[in-house]
Order: structure tokens, then C-alpha cells, then sequence
């Protein structure tokens, strides 16, 4: 960590810091453990300045509502239960990021667009905005069918505007179900509109050169057509949880409270997304809690199973 902040190295200092916080939660010490990650969710990068006024969020003319929702996140890539070779993609994204000055130098094109493809639930949103933690960047979430105006062609120029806003600053630019324009172009009733909306998005994309990175996510992978995959210079999968990621995700939200009742349950947990697995462990703890205990037992893993499996993930 002393080697990190003497080279002025942010992303090996905060690598070190969560591994000292991940120690410290697995020795049980939950007090400190939540104290640092405090601290260090509160500090910006090494060196940091003060970032400068942030312009006006645009909006659309229909509904006077603006096009995104920017947020500062407050998690790290390490705080994320990941396959290795996801973790290991993210991470370059990251890195290639920080070294884009760099590539501007030697005269390579940046790879500035990003897709993450994966089931509901594991965990797209969450890389998305710890990329941008990571990266000490504002994260800018739009939703694409929140874009999508009445007024014919303002859809176009809510698109524009959007991408005229992550031109002003580096912010991440995360683009939500984004399968949802592969959906349009299959319309069967679709007039015209439709399919100018999809070629707004390509050009926007294709002709964007500022300095945010444009992260889109898709659930159904399947319905994009090559016209929107080749837009993109990478393309992250996140799949299900296998049972020792299950493991794993248990163990952080659990931090050793009821871990001996879970295990028997933890192959069914493991064709679930991420999202099960956390929601799993939090009513097991609200449980216990709502009986006035605060160890979790053997009742409360089974009531929280039977909440899990009886209801859709997908």
C-alpha cells in the first residue's frame, strides 16, 4: 500500500486497502472492516482535485424529465463475487482507461464502448458502477427506453443530447437494457420511427469520441443483431454463480452468522443469479432480526429459502 501511494498508483492502492478490508472481515472484526470501507468509499483517488461544477442533466422536451441519473458509486470491482476471467476483463477495462493519454500518444484508438451481456440478477449493473468508482468518475445511468420521446425525431435529439452532456466530462455513460433496440428492429409494426431510433443510437455511438466510457448492458444477448455488436469494442459476459461464488457471496453478506445452516441449501442458490444469493441472505438476517435475535438459525435459513424459491429470477 506504502509502494502504491509513493508511485501515485490509485488502483493498487485501493486493491491493497480491500484486501486488508476483506482480511479484516473474514477474522470477524465487522466493526473495523465497516470503518474502513467507510473511509475509503468517502475518499476520492490519490492525488485527487476537486471536480469542477457538473453542466445541467439534459431533458426531454415531452415529459421535462432528464434523460439520466448521475450518482457517485461506492463500490469496488473487489467487493463483486466474479468468475476470474470476468474480474480479469473488468480490470483491463479499467486499466486500459486510465492509460488512454498513453494510447492518444502511440496513436491507438481508444476502446471506449463496452457491453456487459448476462442473465437478470448477476451483477451488470453493480460492474458498471464499479468501474466508475474505480475510475473516480461520476456514473451517468440512462435507461435506452427512457429516451424514447412521442414527439417524432425527439428521440433523436434526446440521444444527442445525452452524448453532448458525457462529452462536457470523463464520466461512465451506462446504457441499461440496451437489448431493448435489438427488440425494435424486430418490430413487425414498426413504421419507420422505430428504426431511426436504433440508427440515433449506432451514430451516437459510433461517432462518439469524447472521454467517458460507454458501458451498455443486455440481458438477451440473442436479440442483438451484428449491427449493434460490432459497435462495441469489448464485450463482458457475466454468467450465473457457480456454488463456490455462492460460497463466497455468503460468507461476505453473512460474515460467519448462520454459515453452518446454509450449506445444504447452497446448490440450489447456485443456478440463481447474484441477486438471489444477496436477497437470500438479507431475509434470513431480517428474519432473525424481526424475532428478536441477532444469530441467525436453522429457522430462519428455511424461511428464507422457501422466499427465494418462490419467486421468478429470470
Amino acid at each position: 500500500m506504502i509502494a502504491a501511494y509513493g508511485e501515485r498508483d490509485d488502483l493498487k492502492f485501493r486493491r491493497a486497502a480491500q484486501a486488508i478490508i476483506q482480511e479484516e472481515e473474514a477474522k470477524r472484526h465487522t466493526v473495523l472492516a465497516r470503518e474502513l470501507r467507510t473511509v475509503l468509499a468517502a475518499n476520492g483517488g490519490i492525488g485527487s482535485n476537486d471536480a469542477p461544477p457538473m453542466p445541467d442533466l439534459p431533458t426531454d422536451r415531452d415529459s421535462s424529465l432528464p434523460l439520466a441519473r448521475v450518482s457517485q458509486a461506492d463500490r469496488y470491482l473487489g467487493d463483486l463475487v466474479l468468475a476470474e476471467d470476468t474480474r480479469d476483463a473488468l480490470e483491463r477495462v479499467v486499466n486500459e482507461v486510465r492509460h488512454w493519454p498513453t494510447l492518444d500518444r502511440a496513436g491507438l484508438p481508444r476502446r471506449n464502448r463496452i457491453l456487459l451481456s448476462g442473465p437478470p440478477g448477476c451483477g451488470k449493473t453493480s460492474a458498471a458502477a464499479a468501474i466508475a468508482h474505480e475510475l473516480s468518475r461520476p456514473l451517468v445511468t440512462a435507461r435506452v427506453e427512457g429516451l424514447i420521446s412521442s414527439y417524432l425525431g425527439e428521440t433523436a435529439a434526446n440521444l444527442a443530447n445525452l452524448f453532448a452532456f458525457v462529452s462536457t466530462g470523463a464520466y461512465v455513460l451506462f446504457l441499461d437494457e440496451f437489448d431493448s433496440l435489438g427488440k425494435m428492429r424486430e418490430d413487425t409494426s414498426d413504421h419507420g420511427e422505430l428504426r431511426r431510433v436504433v440508427n440515433a443510437v449506432l451514430q451516437q455511438i459510433d461517432a462518439y469520441s469524447g472521454p467517458s466510457l460507454i458501458i451498455a448492458a443486455t440481458n438477451h444477448s440473442h436479440v442483438l443483431d451484428s449491427a449493434l455488436w460490432r459497435r462495441f469494442d469489448s464485450v463482458v459476459e457475466l454468467g450465473l454463480p457457480t456454488e463456490g461464488q455462492v460460497t463466497e457471496l455468503l460468507t461476505r453478506r453473512l460474515l460467519g452468522n448462520g454459515l453452518e445452516h446454509v450449506a445444504s441449501f447452497v446448490p440450489h442458490l447456485a443456478g440463481l443469479p447474484h441477486a438471489a444469493t444477496e436477497f437470500f441472505a438479507d431475509s434470513a438476517k431480517r428474519h432473525a432480526l424481526l424475532e428478536d435475535r441477532t444469530q441467525i438459525k436453522a429457522a430462519d435459513i428455511e424461511f428464507a429459502a422457501n422466499e427465494v424459491t418462490s419467486r421468478p429470477w429470470s
